[in-house]
């Protein structure tokens, strides 16, 4: 009989932020289902054997404390006595995240990987928007110079996005064509993700989340004063939020392929009813927030659609 264990493999809890972070938030949640929660570190998920073992420790999160957490025992873990990991770090997409996904692959018939490791692998969050080009912004996706160039020159106001990065780091507002500049950001990221310009994202994008194929959440996310960024760490402000009638039916559609592609979570954007081509399946955030906002609890969804 499997063990009431849930692992999750992520940055260390003394990184995350408890007034923000989803991945406490879920496990704060099956907490009161008894469940033990195992917490491990990439870095420290080996192939022992025939087994998949992770060094960490089992640990306790209380809202209520000043220090969130107390861990309660360092060890090393048969992850297939878990009932159920959850792939939580933040990216980037390296090769350290890739090898953790071949590793985890070997036991996803054993145990249930929340998201499947051979999806995430396959699905890159940026490049798997080329399906939905109808409905973002005018978008390229290229390392070509002449071609960004020419973008530029069309759209006059250009966002450029590392294809690999997450939480609004490294994106930049291209108001001027700057060729110096552009070859040193292509040198770094190799291709990257050009987008026209939204400027509607003064008011705030919308974060929708999507669960076991359905639409379950959304917030509006208003960027601080003077940025184009509307990433929580990047101090936007949430704001409680509707969708319109064609960012459902976007969403849904999102919703019914990533079921497809075994993504039980994930986290998609919109700007002015445009998708902006993130389709955030490795680490997505913002229940706690929405909760925060609402008092609408999709944790709970989280865990009861898995029959947690």
């Amino acid at each position: 009989m499997t063990n009431k264990i849930i692992a999750i493999q992520g940055n260390h809890p003394s990184k995350l932020n408890p007034k923000t972070d989803t991945s406490i938030f879920l496990a704060n949640e099956i907490q009161k289902k008894r469940y033990k929660i195992f917490y491990y570190d990439p870095k420290n998920l080996s192939v022992i054997g025939s087994k998949v073992i992770a060094k960490g420790f089992f640990i306790k999160f209380n809202y209520n404390n000043k220090k969130f957490y107390k861990i309660l025992k360092k060890q090393k873990l048969d992850l297939v006595r878990c009932k159920f990991i959850l792939i939580r770090q933040d990216p980037p997409f390296n090769m350290e995240y890739i090898s953790t996904t071949y590793i985890l692959e070997k036991i996803k018939n054993k145990v249930k990987i929340i998201n499947n490791p051979t999806s995430i692998r396959n699905i890159s969050e940026k490049l798997y928007s080329i399906k939905y080009k109808k409905f973002m912004p005018s978008t390229i996706f290229t390392q070509n110079i002449e071609e960004i160039k020419s973008f530029f020159k069309k759209n006059k106001y250009v966002i450029l996005k590392p294809i690999h990065s997450f939480s609004g780091n490294e994106i930049h507002l291209l108001s001027k064509f700057s060729l110096d500049f552009i070859k040193k950001f292509i040198k770094k990221h190799n291709y990257i993700m050009c987008q026209k310009y939204l400027s509607k994202i003064s008011k705030g994008d919308k974060r929708v989340f999507l669960i076991n194929g359905k639409v379950c959440g959304v917030i509006s996310r208003v960027p601080k004063r003077g940025s184009y960024l509307s990433n929580m760490s990047k101090g936007a402000i949430a704001k409680n939020a509707q969708l319109t009638k064609l960012e459902k039916k976007i969403s849904k559609i999102i919703a019914k392929d990533l079921k497809k592609e075994q993504i039980y979570f994930a986290g998609i954007d919109f700007i002015d009813q445009k998708l902006n081509g993130d389709i955030n399946i490795t680490s997505p955030t913002g229940l706690k927030t929405l909760y925060d906002i609402s008092k609408i609890n999709h944790a709970k969804t989280f865990w009861k659609d898995l029959k947690a």
